[in-house]
C-alpha cells in the first residue's frame, strides 16, 4: 500500500472541544501518528455530547460528536494539575514533531509547556496555538467560544432575512474554519523544518479565519463604505438564486441561475419560454427588481416535482442545482459511499457507526481514517513506553500516584 503523507510524523494534541481537535484530525488522515492528551478530571466536553447510540447510556467513550473529531488518533490520560504528569508531557513533546494546542493564550506558559520551553527540549518542534483571537494584540486575554465568533466575524450581520436582524448560520463556523487553517499552516511548517532544519511558532486566530470567509462582505465596506444587506437565500448577481419548495414532506432543491443565457434555458424548462424576453426577467437587473414574482414562478414549478426529479431535469437543462439534502439522505447516499467518504471502524464500546471520512484522494499516497476514535487513556500505557521510555515499573509508580487519571 502507497505510504502515507505524514507517516513518520508525531503530533502531541493538547487540544479539546472542536477547532483543535479539527486541526489535528486532518493530521491523522494524512497518517501522523496523534497522540491526545485527555483527563478524566476534567473531561473534554465533546465526550459529553449527543448523539449517542440508539438504545445505549450514554457514556465518555460513546459520544458520536467525539468519534467523529478524533478517529484516527490515540488517547493517553495525564493530570496536568500534578508536576509529574508535566514531566511526562515534556517527554511525549521532545518526542513529537508537532506539539497542537487550543487553550485560552498563556496556559500552556503557565503549565511549563510553552513554544520556548519546548524549543529548548526539542529545537525544530513545530507548535500551533489554536487561540480564539490570537497570542497577541488587546484581546488576545479575551475568553472565546466557537458560537460566539460568528457574530464576532461579522458572519451574523449578512445573515439573515430582509428586515429582520442578524441570524447565526447554525454552525460554530470558526471552529472548523480554525481548524482547517491550522492543518494547513502546520503542513507549511513541516514542509519549511524540511527545507531548513527549523521549527516554529504558528500563532492562530480563529477570529480571523472566519473573517477569512467574508472577504466579499469586508471588501464591501473597505471598497465603498457600503454594509452588505440581508437578504436571505438571494444572491446580488444571480436571479433566481435560492431554495426552493419541492414536493415531499419538508423536502426542498436550491438552484443557481447564473446569466441570462441559464435563464432563458430555465424559462424552456418551466414550459414559459416567453419569459426569457419579459421586460421584467429579460435582464439580471429586472429580475433582481422583480425578485418576489420571480421565484412565486419557480416555486410553482418545483412545488410540483421530487427534488430528485427537479434535480434532473435541471441538470439536464444546465442548471446549477441539487438537493437540499438532510442527514438521512447524506448518510445513505450512494455517491459518498462509492467514493468511500461513509466509514464504520469497529469501536470498542459502539460498535462500527457510521462516520464521515477523509474528504479527499490522492493517487500517490495513503489517506483514510486507520482507527475508530480512542477510549478515553486507552494507550495511556502502551505511550509512555513506546515513545516516552518509561518501564513498567515506573508507569505503575506513576498510575499509584494518580497522575496517569
Amino acid at each position: 500500500m502507497a505510504r502515507a503523507p505524514l507517516a513518520g510524523i508525531r503530533v502531541a494534541d493538547f487540544t479539546w472541544v472542536w477547532a483543535g481537535p479539527h486541526c489535528t484530525l486532518q493530521l491523522a488522515h494524512l497518517g501522523a501518528e496523534v497522540i491526545r492528551i485527555e483527563t478524566a478530571t476534567r473531561l473534554c466536553v465533546t465526550r459529553l455530547l449527543p448523539p449517542f447510540p440508539r438504545g445505549m447510556e450514554p457514556g465518555p467513550n460513546r459520544s458520536g460528536y467525539f468519534n467523529q473529531y478524533n478517529q484516527g488518533k490515540k488517547s493517553i490520560t495525564l493530570d496536568l494539575k500534578r508536576p509529574e504528569a508535566i514531566e511526562v508531557a515534556r517527554r511525549l513533546c521532545a518526542a513529537s514533531d508537532v506539539v497542537a494546542e487550543n487553550f485560552a493564550a498563556g496556559v500552556m506558559d503557565r503549565l511549563g509547556l510553552g513554544y520556548e520551553a519546548l524549543r529548548r527540549l526539542r529545537p525544530d518542534i513545530v507548535m500551533i496555538a489554536l487561540s480564539g483571537y490570537g497570542a497577541s494584540g488587546p484581546d488576545a486575554d479575551k475568553v472565546s467560544y466557537g458560537p460566539a465568533q460568528v457574530p464576532l466575524s461579522g458572519m451574523s450581520s449578512v445573515t439573515g432575512y430582509r428586515g429582520h436582524p442578524p441570524m447565526h448560520v447554525g454552525v460554530s463556523y470558526g471552529d472548523p474554519t480554525g481548524g482547517l487553517h491550522g492543518a494547513v499552516a502546520v503542513l507549511a511548517a513541516l514542509l519549511h523544518r524540511a527545507r531548513t532544519g527549523q521549527g516554529q511558532f504558528i500563532d492562530l486566530s480563529q477570529w480571523e479565519t472566519s473573517i477569512a470567509v467574508l472577504p466579499e462582505a469586508v471588501l464591501e465596506w473597505t471598497m465603498c463604505g457600503r454594509q452588505p444587506p440581508r437578504d436571505g437565500n438571494r444572491d446580488p448577481h444571480m436571479a433566481p438564486c435560492g431554495v426552493f419548495r419541492a414536493a415531499g414532506d419538508d423536502r426542498w432543491i436550491a438552484l443557481a441561475v447564473e446569466d441570462d443565457a441559464a435563464w432563458a434555458r430555465l424559462a424552456t424548462l418551466l414550459g414559459r419560454p416567453e419569459l426569457a424576453e419579459d421586460p421584467r426577467f429579460a435582464t439580471l437587473v429586472a429580475r433582481k427588481q422583480h425578485e418576489d414574482a420571480l421565484e412565486a414562478i419557480v416555486s410553482a414549478w418545483t412545488a410540483e416535482r421530487t427534488p430528485a426529479e427537479a434535480t434532473a431535469l435541471l441538470q439536464a437543462a444546465g442548471i446549477p442545482a441539487f438537493t437540499a439534502t438532510t442527514n438521512r439522505d447524506l448518510a445513505e447516499d450512494a455517491h459518498l459511499a462509492a467514493r468511500g467518504f461513509l466509514v464504520a471502524l469497529e469501536h470498542p464500546e459502539v460498535g462500527a457507526r457510521t462516520h464521515l471520512g477523509v474528504p479527499w484522494r490522492m493517487a500517490e499516497h495513503d489517506c483514510r481514517v486507520r482507527a475508530p476514535a480512542p477510549c478515553l487513556g486507552q494507550h495511556t500505557d502502551e505511550v509512555l513506553r513506546s515513545v516516552c521510555g518509561y518501564d513498567d515499573a515506573a508507569i505503575a509508580r506513576l498510575r499509584a500516584a494518580q497522575v496517569l487519571v
